[in-house]
Protein backbone atom coordinates (compact mmCIF):
# COMPACT_ATOMS: atom_id res chain seq x y z
CA UNK A 1 0.00 0.00 0.00
CA UNK A 2 2.83 2.38 0.82
CA UNK A 3 4.44 1.74 -2.58
CA UNK A 4 1.10 2.33 -4.26
CA UNK A 5 0.69 5.70 -2.51
CA UNK A 6 4.21 6.76 -3.49
CA UNK A 7 3.58 5.73 -7.10
CA UNK A 8 0.28 7.61 -7.14
CA UNK A 9 2.02 10.75 -5.84
CA UNK A 10 4.76 10.50 -8.47
CA UNK A 11 2.21 10.03 -11.26
CA UNK A 12 0.11 12.94 -10.01
CA UNK A 13 3.19 15.20 -9.89
CA UNK A 14 4.19 14.16 -13.39
CA UNK A 15 0.69 14.86 -14.68
CA UNK A 16 0.68 18.30 -13.02
CA UNK A 17 4.09 19.19 -14.48
CA UNK A 18 2.97 18.14 -17.96
CA UNK A 19 -0.13 20.38 -17.84
CA UNK A 20 1.51 23.51 -16.39
CA UNK A 21 3.09 26.03 -18.76
CA UNK A 22 6.37 27.71 -17.84
CA UNK A 23 7.10 31.24 -19.01
CA UNK A 24 10.10 33.47 -18.34
CA UNK A 25 10.19 37.12 -17.34
CA UNK A 26 13.01 39.44 -18.33
CA UNK A 27 14.93 41.99 -16.26
CA UNK A 28 13.45 45.48 -16.39
CA UNK A 29 15.21 47.32 -13.54
CA UNK A 30 18.45 45.71 -12.42
CA UNK A 31 20.70 46.23 -9.40
CA UNK A 32 22.99 48.37 -11.55
CA UNK A 33 20.35 51.00 -12.33
CA UNK A 34 17.77 50.63 -9.56
CA UNK A 35 16.51 53.58 -7.56
CA UNK A 36 14.68 51.22 -5.17
CA UNK A 37 15.88 49.64 -1.96
CA UNK A 38 15.65 45.99 -0.84
CA UNK A 39 12.20 46.50 0.74
CA UNK A 40 10.63 47.16 -2.65
CA UNK A 41 6.96 46.12 -2.43
CA UNK A 42 3.48 47.48 -3.01
CA UNK A 43 3.25 47.10 -6.80
CA UNK A 44 0.51 49.27 -8.34
CA UNK A 45 -0.73 50.70 -11.65
CA UNK A 46 -2.27 54.09 -12.44
CA UNK A 47 -4.80 54.97 -15.15
CA UNK A 48 -2.14 55.58 -17.81
CA UNK A 49 -0.41 52.26 -17.17
CA UNK A 50 2.39 53.68 -15.05
CA UNK A 51 3.90 51.22 -12.60
CA UNK A 52 4.79 52.09 -8.98
CA UNK A 53 6.41 50.52 -5.93
CA UNK A 54 7.51 51.44 -2.40
CA UNK A 55 10.98 51.91 -0.85
CA UNK A 56 12.19 54.46 -3.40
CA UNK A 57 15.66 55.82 -2.67
CA UNK A 58 15.92 53.30 0.17
CA UNK A 59 13.33 55.29 2.14
CA UNK A 60 10.45 53.51 3.89
CA UNK A 61 8.49 56.77 3.64
CA UNK A 62 8.95 57.14 -0.14
CA UNK A 63 7.17 55.58 -3.10
CA UNK A 64 8.35 55.77 -6.68
CA UNK A 65 7.37 55.28 -10.29
CA UNK A 66 9.24 52.43 -11.99
CA UNK A 67 7.62 52.49 -15.46
CA UNK A 68 7.96 54.20 -17.87
CA UNK A 69 10.85 55.75 -15.93
CA UNK A 70 12.10 55.90 -12.36
CA UNK A 71 11.03 58.95 -10.36
CA UNK A 72 9.87 59.88 -6.88
CA UNK A 73 6.08 59.66 -6.58
CA UNK A 74 5.36 60.57 -2.96
CA UNK A 75 7.36 60.95 0.23
CA UNK A 76 5.72 61.65 3.55
CA UNK A 77 7.14 64.81 5.11
CA UNK A 78 4.72 64.95 8.03
CA UNK A 79 5.42 61.75 9.99
CA UNK A 80 9.09 60.76 10.17
CA UNK A 81 8.26 57.13 10.95
CA UNK A 82 5.97 56.40 7.99
CA UNK A 83 6.58 53.00 6.42
CA UNK A 84 4.67 52.49 3.20
CA UNK A 85 4.21 48.90 2.07
CA UNK A 86 1.26 49.01 -0.33
CA UNK A 87 -0.20 51.22 -3.07
CA UNK A 88 -3.53 51.16 -4.94
CA UNK A 89 -4.93 53.73 -7.39
CA UNK A 90 -8.57 54.68 -7.86
CA UNK A 91 -10.82 57.12 -9.74
CA UNK A 92 -13.33 58.85 -7.45
CA UNK A 93 -16.93 59.78 -8.27
CA UNK A 94 -15.78 63.14 -9.69
CA UNK A 95 -13.22 61.56 -11.99
CA UNK A 96 -10.24 62.51 -9.81
CA UNK A 97 -7.39 60.01 -9.69
CA UNK A 98 -6.13 59.18 -6.22
CA UNK A 99 -3.61 56.81 -4.67
CA UNK A 100 -3.94 54.96 -1.37
CA UNK A 101 -0.75 54.12 0.52
CA UNK A 102 -0.67 51.56 3.33
CA UNK A 103 1.46 52.76 6.26
CA UNK A 104 2.63 49.72 8.25
CA UNK A 105 4.01 51.56 11.25
CA UNK A 106 1.17 54.04 11.82
CA UNK A 107 -1.71 51.62 11.09
CA UNK A 108 -3.27 53.89 8.51
CA UNK A 109 -4.06 54.52 4.86
CA UNK A 110 -2.80 57.76 3.33
CA UNK A 111 -4.73 59.20 0.39
CA UNK A 112 -2.81 61.23 -2.20
CA UNK A 113 -4.89 63.07 -4.81
CA UNK A 114 -4.45 64.63 -8.24
CA UNK A 115 -7.32 67.16 -8.26
CA UNK A 116 -6.23 68.91 -11.44
CA UNK A 117 -5.70 65.76 -13.46
CA UNK A 118 -2.20 66.91 -14.31
CA UNK A 119 -0.41 63.84 -13.01
CA UNK A 120 0.80 65.82 -9.99
CA UNK A 121 -0.46 64.28 -6.77
CA UNK A 122 -0.28 67.31 -4.54
CA UNK A 123 -2.81 66.76 -1.76
CA UNK A 124 -2.34 64.12 0.93
CA UNK A 125 -4.23 63.17 4.08
CA UNK A 126 -4.71 60.31 6.51
CA UNK A 127 -7.76 58.65 4.99
CA UNK A 128 -8.33 55.60 7.21
CA UNK A 129 -6.79 54.75 10.59
CA UNK A 130 -7.28 52.37 13.47
CA UNK A 131 -4.55 51.49 16.01
CA UNK A 132 -5.82 47.89 16.10
CA UNK A 133 -4.97 47.30 12.42
CA UNK A 134 -1.91 45.03 12.50
CA UNK A 135 -0.10 46.82 9.69
CA UNK A 136 -1.55 47.09 6.85
CA UNK A 137 0.70 44.83 4.80
CA UNK A 138 -1.14 44.77 1.47
CA UNK A 139 -4.22 46.38 -0.08
CA UNK A 140 -6.96 45.38 -2.49
CA UNK A 141 -9.62 47.68 -3.89
CA UNK A 142 -13.12 47.31 -5.31
CA UNK A 143 -13.05 50.13 -7.85
CA UNK A 144 -16.85 50.29 -8.26
CA UNK A 145 -17.25 51.50 -4.68
CA UNK A 146 -13.75 52.71 -3.76
CA UNK A 147 -13.76 50.28 -0.84
CA UNK A 148 -10.35 49.07 0.37
CA UNK A 149 -9.47 45.71 1.90
CA UNK A 150 -6.38 45.39 4.12
CA UNK A 151 -4.32 42.39 5.19
CA UNK A 152 -1.71 42.36 7.93
CA UNK A 153 0.59 40.02 9.78
CA UNK A 154 2.65 39.51 12.90
CA UNK A 155 5.53 37.10 12.27
CA UNK A 156 6.03 34.64 15.15
CA UNK A 157 7.97 31.40 15.47
CA UNK A 158 4.69 29.62 16.23
CA UNK A 159 1.71 31.18 14.53
CA UNK A 160 -1.58 31.78 16.31
CA UNK A 161 -4.95 33.04 15.21
CA UNK A 162 -4.68 36.82 15.55
CA UNK A 163 -1.26 36.98 13.87
CA UNK A 164 -3.16 37.98 10.73
CA UNK A 165 -6.18 40.18 10.13
CA UNK A 166 -8.58 41.45 7.48
CA UNK A 167 -10.03 44.95 7.52
CA UNK A 168 -12.04 47.13 5.16
CA UNK A 169 -12.08 50.91 4.78
CA UNK A 170 -15.22 52.35 3.16
CA UNK A 171 -15.32 55.41 0.90
CA UNK A 172 -15.63 57.67 3.98
CA UNK A 173 -12.49 56.22 5.58
CA UNK A 174 -14.26 54.20 8.28
CA UNK A 175 -12.27 51.07 9.24
CA UNK A 176 -14.03 47.80 10.10
CA UNK A 177 -12.38 44.53 11.08
CA UNK A 178 -13.73 41.58 9.11
CA UNK A 179 -11.79 38.77 10.78
CA UNK A 180 -8.62 37.42 12.39
CA UNK A 181 -6.49 34.59 11.05
CA UNK A 182 -3.03 33.07 11.10
CA UNK A 183 -0.49 35.17 9.14
CA UNK A 184 -2.27 36.95 6.27
CA UNK A 185 -0.50 38.60 3.36
CA UNK A 186 -1.66 38.57 -0.28
CA UNK A 187 -5.10 40.03 -0.94
CA UNK A 188 -7.07 40.67 -4.13
CA UNK A 189 -10.55 41.14 -5.60
CA UNK A 190 -11.97 39.28 -8.62
CA UNK A 191 -12.91 41.25 -11.78
CA UNK A 192 -16.63 40.98 -11.04
CA UNK A 193 -15.94 42.07 -7.43
CA UNK A 194 -17.88 39.10 -6.06
CA UNK A 195 -14.88 37.25 -4.64
CA UNK A 196 -12.14 38.32 -2.23
CA UNK A 197 -8.91 36.30 -2.09
CA UNK A 198 -6.74 36.27 1.04
CA UNK A 199 -3.60 34.26 1.81
CA UNK A 200 -2.92 32.63 5.18
CA UNK A 201 0.32 31.04 6.40
CA UNK A 202 1.32 29.09 9.52
CA UNK A 203 4.72 28.82 11.23
CA UNK A 204 5.74 26.05 13.57
CA UNK A 205 9.10 26.29 15.41
CA UNK A 206 10.31 28.98 12.99
CA UNK A 207 9.42 26.83 9.99
CA UNK A 208 6.70 27.73 7.49
CA UNK A 209 4.45 24.66 7.34
CA UNK A 210 1.36 25.91 5.49
CA UNK A 211 0.37 28.41 2.81
CA UNK A 212 -3.17 28.58 1.53
CA UNK A 213 -5.37 31.09 -0.28
CA UNK A 214 -8.94 31.51 0.92
CA UNK A 215 -11.82 32.73 -1.21
CA UNK A 216 -14.80 34.61 0.25
CA UNK A 217 -18.08 35.72 -1.27
CA UNK A 218 -17.79 39.51 -1.37
CA UNK A 219 -20.37 42.29 -1.16
CA UNK A 220 -18.25 45.18 -2.42
CA UNK A 221 -20.82 47.81 -1.49
CA UNK A 222 -21.45 46.69 2.08
CA UNK A 223 -17.89 45.43 2.59
CA UNK A 224 -18.95 42.05 3.94
CA UNK A 225 -17.31 38.69 3.31
CA UNK A 226 -19.02 35.33 3.74
CA UNK A 227 -18.63 31.64 2.84
CA UNK A 228 -14.92 31.27 3.52
CA UNK A 229 -13.38 28.30 1.69
CA UNK A 230 -9.91 27.12 0.70
CA UNK A 231 -9.23 28.22 -2.87
CA UNK A 232 -5.67 26.86 -3.10
CA UNK A 233 -3.60 24.77 -0.69
CA UNK A 234 -0.02 24.88 -1.94
CA UNK A 235 0.90 21.68 -0.16
CA UNK A 236 -1.63 19.85 -2.29
CA UNK A 237 -1.15 22.01 -5.39
CA UNK A 238 2.59 21.69 -5.93
CA UNK A 239 4.25 20.88 -2.58
CA UNK A 240 5.46 24.47 -2.11
CA UNK A 241 3.79 25.21 1.24
CA UNK A 242 7.11 26.44 2.71
CA UNK A 243 7.24 29.32 0.19
CA UNK A 244 5.16 32.23 1.43
CA UNK A 245 2.41 33.75 -0.66
CA UNK A 246 3.05 37.46 -1.03
CA UNK A 247 1.28 39.89 -3.39
CA UNK A 248 -1.60 38.71 -5.59
CA UNK A 249 -3.32 40.27 -8.62
CA UNK A 250 -6.09 39.23 -11.02
CA UNK A 251 -6.40 39.72 -14.77
CA UNK A 252 -9.64 40.58 -16.57
CA UNK A 253 -10.35 36.87 -17.14
CA UNK A 254 -10.30 36.21 -13.41
CA UNK A 255 -6.97 34.37 -13.27
CA UNK A 256 -5.05 34.96 -10.04
CA UNK A 257 -1.30 35.65 -10.17
CA UNK A 258 0.52 34.83 -6.94
CA UNK A 259 4.01 35.92 -5.85
CA UNK A 260 5.84 32.90 -4.36
CA UNK A 261 8.40 34.43 -2.01
CA UNK A 262 11.68 32.51 -2.04
CA UNK A 263 10.72 30.45 -5.11
CA UNK A 264 11.64 33.08 -7.69
CA UNK A 265 8.42 32.66 -9.61
CA UNK A 266 4.77 33.60 -9.97
CA UNK A 267 1.97 31.05 -10.02
CA UNK A 268 -0.94 31.66 -12.41
CA UNK A 269 -4.14 30.07 -11.09
CA UNK A 270 -7.49 29.81 -12.86
CA UNK A 271 -10.76 31.07 -11.32
CA UNK A 272 -11.57 27.47 -10.34
CA UNK A 273 -8.27 26.98 -8.52
CA UNK A 274 -6.25 25.10 -11.14
CA UNK A 275 -2.54 25.79 -11.59
CA UNK A 276 -2.12 27.02 -15.18
CA UNK A 277 1.45 28.29 -15.35
CA UNK A 278 4.60 29.44 -13.62
CA UNK A 279 6.32 32.67 -14.62
CA UNK A 280 9.99 32.29 -13.70
CA UNK A 281 11.73 35.52 -12.70
CA UNK A 282 15.13 36.51 -14.00
CA UNK A 283 16.45 38.79 -11.25
CA UNK A 284 14.39 38.05 -8.14
CA UNK A 285 14.16 35.09 -5.77
CA UNK A 286 12.22 36.74 -2.92
CA UNK A 287 9.43 38.22 -5.02
CA UNK A 288 7.20 40.46 -2.91
CA UNK A 289 4.55 41.83 -5.24
CA UNK A 290 3.34 42.17 -8.80
CA UNK A 291 0.98 44.15 -11.02
CA UNK A 292 -0.14 44.51 -14.63
CA UNK A 293 0.86 47.85 -16.14
CA UNK A 294 2.17 49.37 -19.36
CA UNK A 295 0.23 51.27 -22.07
CA UNK A 296 -2.14 48.34 -22.67
CA UNK A 297 -2.05 46.97 -19.13
CA UNK A 298 -0.63 43.62 -20.30
CA UNK A 299 2.91 43.82 -18.90
CA UNK A 300 3.17 41.88 -15.65
CA UNK A 301 5.80 43.54 -13.44
CA UNK A 302 7.23 41.74 -10.40
CA UNK A 303 9.36 43.29 -7.64
CA UNK A 304 11.75 42.08 -4.96
CA UNK A 305 15.31 42.31 -3.68
CA UNK A 306 17.85 41.65 -6.45
CA UNK A 307 19.50 38.23 -6.46
CA UNK A 308 22.79 39.77 -7.62
CA UNK A 309 22.76 42.52 -4.96
CA UNK A 310 20.19 42.12 -2.14
CA UNK A 311 20.76 45.73 -1.07
CA UNK A 312 18.88 46.89 -4.19
CA UNK A 313 15.33 46.38 -5.44
CA UNK A 314 14.79 44.78 -8.86
CA UNK A 315 11.86 44.73 -11.27
CA UNK A 316 11.23 41.93 -13.79
CA UNK A 317 8.69 42.07 -16.60
CA UNK A 318 6.66 39.47 -18.44
CA UNK A 319 4.87 40.68 -21.57
CA UNK A 320 1.54 38.93 -21.98
CA UNK A 321 -1.67 39.59 -23.91
CA UNK A 322 -4.31 39.83 -21.14
CA UNK A 323 -4.98 43.05 -19.27
CA UNK A 324 -4.87 43.32 -15.51
CA UNK A 325 -8.07 43.92 -13.57
CA UNK A 326 -6.86 47.13 -11.91
CA UNK A 327 -5.73 48.76 -15.18
CA UNK A 328 -9.00 47.83 -16.89
CA UNK A 329 -11.09 49.24 -14.03
CA UNK A 330 -9.13 52.49 -13.99
CA UNK A 331 -9.53 52.84 -17.76
CA UNK A 332 -13.30 52.57 -17.33
CA UNK A 333 -13.21 55.08 -14.50
CA UNK A 334 -14.76 52.74 -11.96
Amino acid sequence: MKLARVLATVLASASLAASVHVYHAEPYITAADSGFGPLIEGAAVDKSGGFYAVNFNDSKAATGMAFPGQALFYKDKILNDSWFNAIRFNIDSRGVQEAYLGDVFNHRIVRVRDPGGSGKFVHSETFCHNPEILQPNDLAIAHSTGRLFLSGMRFASDSAVGDGDLWTCDSNGTATRLGVFYRTNGIEVSPDERTLYLSEAVNRKDKVVSNVIHAFDLDARQGTVTRKRVFVDFKQLDGSESNDVDGMRTDVLGNLYVARWGAGKIAKISPDGKLLAYIVLASIAEVTNLEFAGPKGTHLFAVGACKSDPSRGCVDRYSGSVRGRAFSSLQMGI
